[in-house]
């Protein structure tokens, strides 16, 4: 993975509806997407991004 937002803008704007199957206790506020699920919403390259989420 590259750096925290390492390319400026990445959100593609489009969203996508993902199952959580699984969760760490120890790091409640990191999700960890598929790489077809984070294609959607981001371009690829940039890396770890903030999302917001409901």
């Amino acid at each position: 993975m590259g750096p925290r937002n390492h390319v400026p803008h990445p959100c593609t704007g489009k969203s996508v509806t993902v199952k959580i199957v699984d969760h760490c206790p120890s790091c409640p506020s990191k999700i960890y997407l598929s790489r077809e699920a984070f294609t959607i919403i981001v371009i690829p390259v940039a890396g770890i991004i903030n999302i917001e989420y409901k």
